[in-house]
């Protein structure tokens, strides 16, 4: 099957998303969709699922206009859709999974279970998805799950597949055994558009590849074209995609965990019994697959959550019970995982964003009073100083980008000396250019004496920063190694293999 995206648009409101986009999907070929956050994939994509409507252009199948009212459609055509985030019933079975929606019967009305089983067999051994169509969903790693959602895109007998971020959640050999999956549909006469924003992966498994920035195709590379060119036609610049650093100069431990016991709001434990110390001058970076107690530590760590047991000391001082204002007056800075829930106040301009935790300093504030001439003063020296671009200090953050949106809530944590700096997923949803820039940022601030706790599921940005890894898996640290490590031991960890016994860095 032949797919065709001719001048596709999608305009909300003055908003363009996507500009006149044209794309050809050849058959049993892997086109991946490479972009930033942002850029305007997964609104291409929904377009073509039958998602949303688009304001122009036309969809052709085999050279034929297809109207797309809803995904009934798309799905008739023989275009199948894995999405970033499962659509999956976890307390059903993979085959109950795979049925919803196309229910077979027999006899008094009765759910045909077993051909629902047989099907998902039939699937897994021809494409080498090995699935028990017999077992739990919410019981199967994250990995199958995915297998899962593939397969029931083929049980409707998808020709295209549209493989949305699907690395998002994976441990390396995980991702690894996607590519093979991805490469066998391949063989077997299945398209596959690749949307993702990593460059190893494209390169490691695409056949074309189409860069698109904001709304725009901006070219199509061969898989031989070099990361930095790539890089470049992502961005619109130049970028180094190394981080240039120094080895680290560790001193004494500054902050320090000790047998951390978080309990989620079900009463589940999710953090147990985590204990590590991050060092002035060091980066400590913490890897694992999202999900694994990450965010509830670092939330214990913050005083935003209260332990239920253990002991968190900040220069030997006991802040468990801090709470979080406490916290980043002792001098703890925080980039939290989630900007626009945490980071700062979309209405509030970049001036106010950019002291919303200093507001009690004596610089910006007389009493109850505020200084709006210092506060507009030092909008103005962190907008230069951290290259954010807005049209000016009284701009409201929601209408900066991702990158500027984040460069706001770096620029004011490092606006003070921190004794110990925690950031959590710093780059997510940013550019490659600001991800270059916050990496420096994130490194100075080591260098100048800083202990630094670094949270990131990707793994490049861990290596690529980390004096030090300590992997979570299950609400544990189950080993802290040298950043030496190879991918594939650091992927085992991550996905829960690993030897009781195993050494610390």
């Amino acid at each position: 099957m032949r797919l065709e995206i001719q001048g596709l648009t999608k305009r909300f409101g003055d908003f363009t998303a996507n500009d006149h986009i044209d794309l050809t999907i050849e058959p049993g070929e892997i086109h991946c969709l490479l972009g930033e956050n942002g850029a305007g994939k997964s609104t291409l994509m929904n377009m073509l699922y039958g998602l949303i409507s688009p304001t122009e252009g036309d969809v052709l199948v085999d050279g034929r206009p297809l109207r797309l009212d809803g995904p009934a459609d798309a799905i008739a055509a023989g275009i199948g859709m894995v999405h970033q985030h499962f659509m999956l019933v976890p307390v059903f079975t993979v085959a109950e999974n795979v049925m919803l929606g196309r229910e077979s019967v027999r006899g008094l009305g009765v759910l045909d279970r077993r051909a629902a089983a047989a099907r998902v067999r039939e699937l897994s051994d021809r494409y080498g998805l090995a699935v028990d169509p017999d077992a739990l969903v919410g019981d199967l790693p994250v990995g199958v799950q995915q297998r899962v959602e593939i397969i029931k895109a083929l049980a409707n007998d998808a020709e295209v597949l549209i493989l949305d971020e699907p690395t998002a959640v994976l441990t390396p050999q995980e991702i690894e055994e996607l590519m093979e999956i991805m490469r066998g549909l391949r063989a077997q006469g299945t398209s596959i558009i690749f949307i993702t924003h990593k460059l190893r992966e494209v390169k490691a498994v695409g056949d074309r590849i189409s860069v698109i920035r904001r709304g725009k195709v901006v070219g199509t590379a061969a898989p031989s074209t070099p990361e930095t060119e790539l890089a470049e036609m992502m961005v619109g610049r130049a970028v180094q995609l190394v981080v240039d650093k120094d080895p680290a100069k560790p001193g004494e431990a500054v902050l320090e965990a000790r047998d951390i016991v978080v309990h989620d709001p079900r009463g589940h434990q999710v953090v147990k019994g985590v204990g590590f110390e991050v060092r002035a001058g060091e980066i400590l970076g913490i890897a694992g697959v999202q999900g694994n107690g990450q965010t509830e530590l670092i939330k214990s760590l913050l005083g935003l959550v209260s332990p239920d047991a253990g002991a968190i000391l900040l220069e030997g001082r006991d802040i468990t019970r801090a709470g979080p204002r406490a916290s980043l007056e002792a001098g703890i800075g925080y980039i939290p995982e989630d900007r626009g829930h945490d980071g700062y106040v979309g209405s509030f301009s970049v001036a106010e964003n950019l002291v919303l935790d200093l507001v009690r300093d004596d610089r910006f504030s007389h009493g109850p009073a505020l200084k709006i001439g210092a506060i507009e003063q030092n909008a103005r020296h962190r907008i230069e100083q951290f290259d954010i671009r807005t049209q000016g200090p009284q701009s409201p953050v929601s209408a900066l980008s991702g990158g500027n949106q984040q460069k706001v809530v770096v620029a004011r944590e490092l606006s003070r000396s921190l004794k110990v700096l925690i950031a959590s997923q710093p780059t997510r949803g940013v550019d490659v250019g600001s991800i270059e820039f916050i990496h420096q940022r994130i490194v100075a601030e080591r260098d100048e004496g800083a202990a630094v706790l670094l949270v990131s599921t990707e793994l490049d940005e861990i290596f690529a920063l980390a004096d030090r890894i300590a992997v979570m898996y299950d609400g544990r640290i189950v080993a802290i190694v040298t950043p030496d490590i190879s991918r594939e031991k650091i992927g085992l960890l991550m996905a829960g293999v690993y030897d009781e016994k195993e050494s610390v860095a």
